[in-house]
């Protein structure tokens, strides 16, 4: 992703043009994708966690956003639950990704990938008598 690309969002008014930055897609994608249920976290690169680690908040952990002329494209790699119906939980993602997308940027996606790159199973939890 370029640090320096933006999309414009809507037409030019007379105050001037509302310039997106790739960043926000990406929050927005986050977001929506880790509100679905059966998705259990969202995946980084190493270089996303080398920085939490360090103690910055990664918001569009996950995500990866290319900005082109035909639309967004939108790549998400996430861990879903051992429990849940993966092909489901992909699709729901993805329009829960569109929608929010839509919503609140008017953006078109062209595209959204999921790649499900981890099962988080079931964790018991300790019982103290």
């Amino acid at each position: 992703m370029q640090e320096h690309s933006f999309v414009s969002i809507g037409h030019k008014g007379q105050l001037g043009n509302v310039m997106l930055s790739p960043a926000v897609v990406e929050v927005i994608a986050s977001i929506a994708a880790s509100e679905v249920k059966g998705v259990s976290s969202m995946r980084g690169g190493f270089a996303t966690g080398v920085a939490e680690k360090l103690g910055r908040k990664t918001h569009g952990k996950g995500i990866k956003v290319e900005l082109t002329e035909q639309g967004v494209l939108i790549d998400v790699y996430v861990a879903v639950s051992a429990d849940s119906k993966m092909p489901e939980v992909a699709k729901k993602i993805q329009q829960h990704i569109r929608q929010a997308l839509e919503t609140m940027t008017s953006l078109a996606t062209k595209e959204i990938n999921v790649h499900i790159v981890g099962i988080q199973l079931e964790q018991k939890a300790d019982t103290v008598e």
